[in-house]
């Protein structure tokens, strides 16, 4: 009887370990936002971006050291004039339904991706043509020598040339996709999605991670968790109070303002992002009054960083005021152009503004309520432009709608359109005027916000095509002047966001983009 007894509570405790090593090896997330739209290209959320990243994989991406190396790429050569660039893919890519990863399918997804992405899009306009040469190689063929090839293809952030099966590339880029599949390191489990609660990832057991250790956005994709759960948790305390109790692993973006209270529990780990943000104040071009350039340069005026970086950050251990277009510390960065902007100047923007022939009507102004990192963007924009001479009409939503609303609504506020938004976009995506998103002036093709003009896209395509590091950084500081100028949007000072991880945590990757490859639980 004793050896029944002892038997039973043996074979209780492995079942209960048994439970035990099943949870462990799930790792629950509370990110930024929460994950209403998939399509990476379709949109340029940084939550979709995120999202991809776990179930797609590129063809290169940028290391630590934010150096290009290869990814899905095998091989690569370019010949002698600079013209035609091979790539060979590794063997044994998989897309997520087990049908191999092929030259067709890379091409089409460059396709769609250069429809869309301001980096892409140069590309494109200067390619003669891509062909297929076998199931694993194809070439990209230039029209003349082009600078940019390998690092467009390097791109880490917003809009990111993912691969993806051709069936699924085929989609118009102004469409979104249906289907989600990829050949990354995660599968996306559709089936449990549950949009304003739970997003869940599992392990692709078939994916071949690189030899290499991991680097950045680089090198071996190794997942060491079974399965990720991104929960949402609107309320920034609530967020908090599930990290503390250990009802999450990772909390992505402490809010600010209650970093003290974490800091003082010694098991959370405090990560400090080594990329930072950039805010930003978007104007629509399409419709009265910032369809007139000397009322852009008037709001220009009357914007202070200062004022921002204090009411969203708060602590100057995580922010700092940058003059500079492009990131401070980085290689273009200049304070060229910037004396007596960006300092909060009421007076001058309301002379400005009289100038300008600015007739008082109120500008419709989003305000995204439910992310702690842009919640105080809108409110100080408001009193600043008040105090200037504009009249404001401040709308509150969730980001992910305010999202919507940006990439559905081209009419005036009067047909739910919009005047001003305010975001962020990571450091990765403002190394250069080709990179930079909202330097797009394209017009219809441009980002929302649709600026259009041609000489802003003459310089960008001279950068492109600039042969060494001297005269890049002489056309990005013409880019500069010329910003400062037409006001495509306006640059309100750098934020480093910090992250929370569970004392379980392990392994994390402090990479432009939020990434679980390589994170362990114990």
């Amino acid at each position: 009887m004793k050896n029944i007894v002892r038997s039973a509570i043996a074979g209780a405790a492995l079942a209960l370990a048994s439970v035990v090593g099943a949870q462990a090896q799930t790792l629950r997330v509370v990110m930024h936002s929460d994950v209403k739209v998939l399509d990476p290209v379709w949109s340029g959320a940084y939550i979709t971006r995120n999202h991809a990243y776990l179930i797609y994989d590129t063809l290169f991406a940028l290391d630590e050291k934010f150096q290009p190396r290869p990814q899905m790429v095998e091989s690569w050569k370019a010949s002698d004039d600079k013209r035609t660039w091979t790539f060979t893919l590794r063997e044994g890519l998989e897309w997520h339904d087990g049908k191999p990863v092929t030259a067709e399918d890379c091409v089409a997804s460059l396709k769609r991706w250069g429809a869309r992405d301001p980096m892409g899009q140069k590309l494109v306009l200067f390619m003669q043509e891509m062909r297929v040469l076998d199931a694993r190689t194809f070439e990209i063929v230039m029209k003349q020598p082009y600078g940019l090839v390998i690092e467009s293809l390097s791109k880490p952030s917003v809009v990111v040339p993912f691969m993806m099966p051709k069936r699924v590339a085929e989609t118009d880029p102004f469409k979104q996709i249906s289907e989600h599949i990829g050949s990354g390191p995660f599968v996306f489990k559709q089936d449990e999605w549950k949009p304003g609660e739970k997003v869940v990832y599992v392990k692709n057991a078939k994916y071949k991670p690189r030899a290499e250790p991991s680097s950045g956005l680089a090198g071996g994709k190794h997942v060491q968790v079974d399965r990720v759960e991104w929960v949402w948790i609107p309320d920034p305390q609530t967020q908090v109070n599930a990290l503390l109790n250990g009802e999450i692993d990772v909390l992505e973006q402490v809010p600010y303002d209650l970093i003290p209270l974490v800091e003082k529990d010694k098991k959370i780990k405090l990560v400090k992002a080594e990329i930072g943000n950039q805010y930003v104040f978007r104007p629509n071009w399409l419709h009265a009054p910032f369809n007139n350039e000397k009322i852009r340069q008037a709001a220009q005026m009357a914007l202070n960083q200062e004022d921002f970086l204090k009411a969203v950050v708060g602590d100057p251990r995580f922010y700092r005021p940058c003059k500079s277009l492009y990131p401070c510390g980085s290689p273009l960065e200049s304070t060229a152009g910037m004396e007596g902007k960006i300092e909060g100047n009421a007076a001058k923007a309301r002379e400005m503004l009289k100038e300008a022939g600015y007739d008082g009507r109120p500008i419709t102004l989003l305000h995204a309520t439910d992310t702690a990192a842009l919640a105080n963007l809108a409110p100080v924009a408001k009193a600043l432009f008040e105090r200037a001479g504009f009249k404001v009409d401040m709308q509150s939503m969730d980001w992910q709608s305010l999202v919507n609303r940006l990439l559905t609504k081209k009419g005036p506020p009067s047909e739910g359109g919009w005047d001003v938004f305010l975001t962020y976009w990571s450091m990765a995506d403002l190394f250069d005027p080709l990179m930079t998103p909202f330097l797009q002036a394209n017009c219809e093709k441009s980002r929302a916000g649709w600026p259009c003009d041609e000489q802003m896209e003459r310089l960008r395509e001279k950068y492109a095509l600039a042969t060494d590091a001297a005269e890049r950084k002489a056309v990005a500081l013409e880019v500069q002047h010329h910003y400062m100028k037409i006001v495509t949007h306006v640059h309100l000072g750098e934020a480093f966001s910090v992250a929370g991880l569970g004392a379980r945590v392990e392994g994390w990757i402090n990479a432009p983009v939020t990434v679980f490859w390589g994170v362990t639980k114990k």
